[in-house]
């Protein structure tokens, strides 16, 4: 097969969806000028999204290259058992509805830090506001814009670094238009990238069906459980070559948990879209998300699978290999979208790119955020009026863009890199769940030990990565946490709780949901079970 690239037709196609995304973000910018003129109404939004937006907003932010191309070529390497990232991500999205968001609604929370600062002090919101930029910037950022750069790299032989400043400059257009013009225009990347995923997906089918023999789509799944069962099995077992990415049953009722929780419930980059909504209506959009989040397996893994199961049956052989003959698991869909016929590709190459850059220009407003309003007003112009907080704020996002773009090539040796990012995420997932998890629901404990969670979580993190190198990072995340846990209660009970000016304790709310609610995450959780009993 040789890489064609883009034709005319595909350009004109990918060229309607940058002008449509262009009107449509500017028309929101002149709309909202009055808001975005103040500093909440930049960063934040003030929260005016519906529900169906909410829930449109959450997935098109979630959902990047890593998806696409790291999840797909671990669906490549590993096979349907990386679907528990999204899958086990429904389920916590349902416990994140329940009690995290009605925590953070009853008590008029609108950024994480603030929450820190509300509950314990400045010291451990500050602690923590660090911590959240440096994984935003050195392993979001940066792991998005080079996975982004080589699906365009590989698709339309565009070169690596120019791929690079085109991803990076697009997405800081984006975000200098504040957090408007980026929860509005997420509603027509997700319905871009969902289209354009799924005309993927059937692209994989189709060529397996005609590689078999099959006269149907659905044949070909069948196929490719059959060609591939090992690919096929939700619960790694332990003499798996994955297991360490994958640890059997921590996946369900593990340390899997902490993971999502903490990135659900406790990341700014992610909440934020539900903060400003009456509660009913948050939770029907983070419900709105559970739902697509069953559907990202069909759109990312299964093609990778089917590109498994091609390979193996002697096609893709050299698109699939490095200059030193290495199969490169994160190349699995970048091939399969060449294959697309010319218009179909455009599409399909709109999705990937607005996967890319809904996902930067959401990590890039956060940082903008907490960089301005937790670290330089409080700090350095806490006087500062609202026009140079923007003014900030926009700098911020020029800077840590650059800076994830200079190190985004170094991520190049990485064979899976959607691993890459899960597990470095971990050096601070235990320490913010834990620190969360007691701010809201044990009035005992104290800033004190908060600070010291913070404090310990990379350190100890760290030191289980090289003391036990061969325990699969999510048992080692579930140790930490655990550990963490100790931490925060023995520290709490051990120092007085000291009521200050800046202490407050968080109010508790009643946790009744309604009818609708309950049916629905009833439906989520019944198809859970149904998809992991089938693929146990």
């Amino acid at each position: 097969m040789n890489q064609s690239g883009l034709h005319t037709l595909d350009y004109i196609v990918f060229a309607f969806y940058l002008i449509i995304i262009a009107l449509y973000g500017y028309w929101i910018y002149k709309k909202k000028t009055n808001k975005s003129d103040t500093a909440s109404g930049f960063f934040l939004a003030e929260g005016s999204l519906t529900f169906w937006a909410i829930g449109a907003s959450l997935i098109a932010s979630n959902i990047s290259a890593e998806h696409f191309i790291g999840m797909s070529g671990s669906g490549f390497a590993i096979g349907l058992a990386i679907s528990s990232y999204e899958w086990m991500a429904a389920a916590a999205l349902i416990v994140v509805a329940i009690f995290f968001l009605p925590v953070y609604l009853k008590n008029n929370i609108y950024t994480m830090p603030q929450f820190l600062r509300q509950r314990y002090n400045r010291g451990v919101a500050t602690t923590m506001a660090v911590f959240w930029l440096l994984l935003y910037v050195f392993v979001n950022l940066t792991s998005i814009i080079y996975l982004g750069a080589l699906a365009l790299e590989v698709t339309a032989g565009i070169n690596f670094t120019a791929a690079v400043i085109a991803l990076s400059l697009f997405a800081v257009i984006i975000t200098i238009g504040g957090m408007k013009v980026i929860g509005y225009t997420d509603v027509i990347q997700v319905i871009v990238l969902i289209v354009g995923g799924l005309l993927t997906t059937y692209l994989a089918l189709d060529l397996v069906a005609k590689q078999f023999g099959n006269s149907s789509v659905l044949g070909a799944f069948s196929t490719l459980t059959k060609q591939a069962d090992s690919h096929f099995h939700m619960v790694i077992k332990e003499d798996n070559p994955y297991y360490k990415d994958l640890p059997g049953l921590s996946v369900i009722i593990g340390a899997m948990w902490i993971n999502n929780l903490a990135y659900w419930g406790c990341n700014q980059y992610i909440i934020q879209r539900t903060l400003g909504a009456d509660l009913n209506t948050a939770r029907k959009g983070i419900l709105f998300a559970a739902f697509l989040k069953l559907l990202v397996p069909l759109i990312v893994v299964i093609p990778g699978i089917a590109a498994y199961v091609l390979h193996q049956n002697g096609m893709f052989q050299k698109e699939m290999v490095d200059a030193a003959g290495i199969v490169k698991p994160d190349r699995a869909y970048p091939v399969l979208l060449d294959l697309l016929p010319s218009g179909l590709k455009g599409v399909a190459f709109a999705a990937l790119t607005a996967a890319i850059v809904a996902s930067l220009a959401g990590k890039a407003n956060s940082i903008s955020t907490i960089f301005t309003l937790d670290i330089y007003k409080l700090y350095f112009n806490p006087k500062a009026s609202e026009k140079h907080l923007i003014r900030v704020g926009r700098a911020a996002v020029w800077i840590a863009m650059l800076i994830a773009a200079l190190i985004a090539p170094q991520l190049r040796v990485l064979e899976q890199a959607y691993q890459f990012i899960q597990e470095y995420s971990s050096f601070i997932t235990p320490g913010v769940l834990a620190i969360f998890v007691f701010g809201m629901f044990w009035k005992r404990a104290t800033a004190n030990a908060a600070l010291i969670t913070a404090l310990l979580t990379i350190p100890l993190s760290t030191l289980f990565k090289f003391w036990i190198p061969e325990v699969p990072f999510l048992n080692r995340m579930g140790f930490v946490f655990l550990v963490l846990c100790v931490v925060m209660i023995a520290v709490s009970l051990l120092t007085p709780r000291k009521e200050t000016t800046e202490e407050m304790r968080i109010a508790l709310p009643s946790f009744s949901l309604s009818r609708s609610f309950v049916i629905g995450a009833t439906i989520i959780c019944g198809i859970l079970v149904a998809l992991y009993s089938v693929f146990w």
